[in-house]
């Protein structure tokens, strides 16, 4: 039982959700494609029409998993509840959401049915109807001669290299179709974040840094990988409010901390946590749509040894030196390859390379210790779009290939520093053995490192006008982690640390 002078568990309250913020983003979005239609001498009329999100069942089953709304709907409307559309007049600005019309049964079953009047005012829209009126009012509505003009949502995502689900509904050859201004006008308005925004962004990260302390002060010898996953879980649902993560959960530790997205059906945070295994930890909660991508590494037993102090601090020396360098117009190529020159620096002073860095460099040598990109865009989803614009073509070299975003920076983007170093064998294996790359290799030194796994070390950054703001609050130098696994409160007081 824990005495009465015990700190409270959690020092946060989950904020009220501003919907203004939605009405903003709309106002974001109309500026945006009026812009954009008058650039090409094209009429201020038509919809720009999306649809929410459907409940799915499990397979052929009655079980109905948890609804999360689709993002770029999420974004305009913060709808919460599946089987909305939703539209906005170029025209007049007015917004316009369209429920589904539900059968009695639903209040035996499900609770309340909510009046038009409940979902215009909650979300702060001009109006509200039923889905099956989406043609009649449209047509009412719509100012321009002929047919009304919809703007519908179809593009690449070129994270996932799925386009996303233009509006279908009952009644569209009434209408004439726009299937490309939209999408990349609409994706462009989601890289740059308002204040509102920002605000639940950074509440997503102040409850996942919380949760991450809470999981380093309980991890111990002899636990499962999937308890440090269900703390964390936990406390940002207690304490935060946060139902949905923003991505599942990696819990990895010892040799699993070198599987990148490891956490997955087939590999399910199962491990036991032995003694000598550092952990890697990326989780992060969401709040109101908006997420949190965070990871921290130590080691299970909390204190590090010389060789997880060596790969953690060329990790932490990465992570420093992207974060200093970060302002406007800054490529994020570069910081990439700033992270692997710092990462290969200090395995070279560490006597697991030899050889010249700039040499390793132009071998692609830090593709082999941190194979995935940089960082991401962050938002509403985890990797949020935006990061190739139209033009901006992938890199093909090995680890650039991987960036999922090669933009120069601007003010107002969130995006994810994530430098690591992991000694993955099946890229490793054949880097020692190409006639490339062999002589990088000292032999005897890395060999200690079979099995280690990885260091990944993860913030969060929002870029700012002269510089970046670091959005995350977790310890991260080697001494704070002990400190802070050791019992001490979080914020140290430096003063009491010897």
């Amino acid at each position: 039982m824990a005495s009465a002078s015990s700190p409270p568990a959690s020092s946060l309250t989950p904020p009220e959700i501003p919907f203004e913020l939605h009405v903003g983003n709309r106002n974001k979005l109309l500026k945006s494609i009026r812009q954009d239609l008058s650039d090409s001498s094209r009429p201020l009329h038509g919809f720009v029409l999306l649809q929410g999100g459907q409940e799915k069942n499990r397979y052929c089953t009655d079980h109905a998993e948890l609804f999360r709304q689709e993002s770029y709907f999420a974004y305009l409307f913060g709808v919460r509840e599946p089987e909305f559309y939703g539209a906005i007049d170029i025209a007049t600005g007015n917004s316009i959401l369209f429920a589904p019309r539900l059968p009695t049964d639903y209040a035996v079953w499900l609770g309340e049915i909510k009046s038009l009047s409940y979902f215009k005012e909650r979300y702060m829209v001009s109006m509200v109807y039923y889905t099956d009126e989406i043609v009649q009012v449209l047509s009412d509505q719509y100012r321009g001669s002929g047919k009304p003009l919809l703007f519908l949502l179809h593009g690449l995502n070129t994270d996932s290299d799925n386009f996303s689900k233009p509006a279908e509904f009952q009644g569209m050859e009434n209408f004439e179709i726009d299937l490309t201004t939209l999408h990349p006008v609409l994706t462009e308005c989601r890289v740059i974040k308002s204040d509102l925004e920002l605000a639940l962004i950074q509440f997503a990260n102040d409850i996942s840094s919380e949760a991450h302390i809470e999981v380093m002060r309980k991890t111990r010898v002899k636990m499962k990988e999937y308890q440090l996953e269900s703390m964390f879980l936990h406390h940002t649902y207690m304490y935060g409010g946060c139902r949905h993560c923003s991505y599942t959960c990696i819990s990895a530790t010892g040799g699993n901390g070198a599987v990148l997205h490891y956490g997955h059906a087939a590999a399910p945070n199962e491990k036991t946590l032995e003694d000598g295994d550092m952990a890697l930890l990326d989780m992060g909660a969401e709040y109101h749509f908006y997420g949190s991508d965070i990871t921290c590494s130590f080691p299970v037993n909390g204190k590090f040894t010389s060789d997880q102090a060596l790969i953690y601090n060329a990790v932490l020396e990465s992570h420093d030196a992207v974060i200093s360098s970060m302002k406007p117009g800054v490529s994020w190529i570069d910081m990439h390859k700033l992270a692997e020159k710092t990462i290969l620096e200090s395995l070279k002073k560490g006597c697991i390379l030899v050889g010249d860095v700039d040499d390793m460099m132009t071998k692609r040598l830090g593709a082999v210790f941190m194979p995935h990109g940089l960082g991401h865009l962050l938002g509403i989803d985890t990797h949020d779009p935006g990061g190739y614009l139209k033009g901006l073509e992938r890199p093909k070299e090995p680890g650039l290939r991987s960036l999922r975003t090669v933009r120069e920076l601007k003010e107002g983007m969130v995006i994810t520093v994530e430098p690591g170093c992991y000694f993955i064998d099946a890229v490793l294996v054949p880097a020692m053995e190409s006639s490339n790359t062999c002589m990088f290799f000292s032999r005897e030194n890395i060999g200690r490192f079979k099995g280690f796994g990885g260091v990944r070390i993860e913030s969060d950054l929002h870029v700012t006008a002269n510089g970046c703001k670091n959005m995350s609050k977790c310890p991260r130098e080697t001494w704070e982690i002990e400190a802070v696994m050791a019992g001490a409160p979080w914020p140290l007081d430096k003063k009491n640390i010897s």
